[in-house]
């Protein structure tokens, strides 16, 4: 059964920084695609960023671009995204979701969810 556990969530100033983290377990994490999502008050979930762990390769929401980062650390089975130049916007829970199949920054193409982390950026 997978397992996601977010962490590294909190308050902070507009312009300020957050490394978020996501603790994985339950299945091979190289043959999955992972990936981080936000949900806005009274918004739907969208896609922040995705890694495929097997090629490395990432993609961005255009609204994240030169500020986020999502990287790992295979050897901890951790997915990580750091949050630079944070804006009251990027207020949100922010969510760690897997997948074995399918990737990108749709939530249609995830079936595993962690139970989010909440940021709060003040302007």
């Amino acid at each position: 059964q997978v397992q996601l556990v977010e962490s590294g969530g909190g308050s902070v100033q507009a312009g300020g920084s957050l490394r978020l983290s996501c603790a994985a377990s339950g299945y091979t994490y190289s043959n999955f695609c992972m990936g981080w999502f936000r949900q806005a008050p009274g918004k739907g979930r969208e896609g922040v960023a995705v890694i495929l762990p097997a090629r490395g390769s990432t993609v961005y929401a255009d609204s994240v671009k030169g500020g986020f980062t999502i990287s790992q650390d295979r050897a901890k089975n951790t997915l990580y995204l750091q949050m630079n130049s944070l804006k009251a916007e990027d207020t949100a829970m922010y969510y760690c979701a897997a997948d074995k199949i399918r990737c990108g920054l749709s939530t249609r193409m995830f079936g595993d969810w962690g139970q989010g982390t909440q940021v709060t950026v003040s302007s």
